[in-house]
């Protein structure tokens, strides 16, 4: 069945020849099938006029971590009163984790995507790495699989109490990666102080590539390191965090077709600095968003909260947060069915209660999603 969708008063098609439209319709099946002015629309078998309202591409949430138990309030009244953030708090959630049910991480993880969809958010990737032993991470890569579009395997997310490092690098490049391959398109590394270093990253990196996985890497979150000059040596699709940048990364990243993702929620959950959004824009970086959302250090769905503290705080303009939440979460993925509204493009539209996108940040905090389809069904 094919839907018009009529009366749009501000379309972001992501289209460098449609680019945004005003007073604008737009025809879908599984599909977007034709997109132009109202006035030149085609019949359809289903009408709905938006009556003015602003219509974008979903959200495209290229970095979460859903698959987990338990809660680490705790930690996070300890962070706001004044303890440093560091990476050990992940140890917390992994025990939570195995000891979890089938049923209670499914459970979970529907809950979250739910909560995401509400939002706007119509593509989603999940890591594994809340269970850091050969069985819970082929749990958590099945169970994420059968859940969320994109999934990425982080058995480097921090190397288990009491392990030994090398030993424990060898487990994940070797059993570990056989068996959970079969379920994940993508391996992440945690190249950071506390986590992994520059060579048991490399390691790592390496033998998912062999495997035939795409790359993603944690990098330069608590500090300058080697996160993301390894990410572009070794062309993963995205370094996520970029927290702390020297002049070399971001001209590392802004001549290679690695993808800056910025998590902003979890800097203000860890009062890390923002990134610097604005340097890498203007060195000519592709820069993305996303909610980064899981248990300890950013527990939010909310792109919209993404983007409005991009906007507010970080000094992009409110195009370049909607393009870095939409097109260029997609080419972090390195899709293009999804984050566009060209025709072809899977039939994802998010539409506002306002009548442009400006209002995600001109009205900070207040829930402006009105309608969502994602492949063409009616989330909401």
């Amino acid at each position: 069945m094919s839907t018009l969708i009529t009366g749009i008063g501000e379309l972001t098609t992501n289209d460098p020849e449609l680019g945004r439209l005003t007073d604008a319709a737009l025809v879908f099946t599984d599909r977007v099938e034709w997109v132009g002015s109202a006035a030149s629309a085609p019949a359809a078998d289903e009408r709905v006029d938006v009556e003015g309202r602003a219509v974008l591409p979903g959200w495209v949430d290229s970095h979460t971590h859903l698959v987990f138990a338990g809660d680490r309030t705790t930690e996070f009244e300890a962070r706001m009163a004044g303890t440093s953030y560091t990476a050990g708090g992940i140890a917390v959630t992994v025990d939570a984790t195995r000891a979890a049910s089938d049923r209670d991480l499914v459970d979970n993880v529907r809950r979250l995507v739910r909560e995401a969809v509400a939002q706007g958010t119509t593509t989603i990737e999940t890591k594994t790495g809340y269970g850091l032993n050969v069985a819970d991470e082929v749990r958590s890569a099945r169970i994420a699989a059968q859940e969320v579009d994109e999934v990425t395997f982080l058995g480097a997310h921090l190397i288990p109490p009491g392990a030994d490092a090398d030993d424990y690098v060898s487990l994940v490049i070797g059993e570990m990666l056989d068996a959970v391959a079969p379920h994940v398109r993508w391996a992440d590394v945690f190249c950071e102080q506390g986590a992994f270093d520059a060579d048991q990253s490399r390691a790592v990196l390496e033998a998912a590539a062999a495997k035939g996985l795409g790359l993603r890497v944690h990098g330069n979150q608590l500090g300058e390191g080697p996160g993301v000059r390894l990410a572009v040596e070794l062309g993963a699709a995205s370094v996520d965090h970029c927290t702390y940048l020297s002049a070399a990364d971001i001209d590392a990243l802004a001549n290679s077709s690695t993808v800056a993702t910025l998590l902003p929620a979890c800097d203000l959950s860890t009062r890390q600095s923002l990134p610097p959004a604005r340097q890498l824009l203007d060195a000519g970086a592709t820069v993305a968003l996303a909610s980064n959302c899981n248990p300890g250090s950013s527990y939010t769905t909310s792109m919209a909260y993404c983007i409005t503290t991009a906007v507010l705080q970080m000094h992009m303009t409110i195009e370049e947060a909607v393009t870095a939440a939409t097109l260029n979460g997609a080419k972090a993925l390195q899709t293009d069915k999804v984050g566009h509204l060209s025709p072809g493009a899977r039939a994802d539209l998010h539409i506002l209660d306002a009548p442009s996108a400006t209002h995600l940040a001109y009205r900070p905090g207040v829930p402006l999603t009105y309608a969502v389809w994602r492949a063409g069904v009616r989330q909401r």
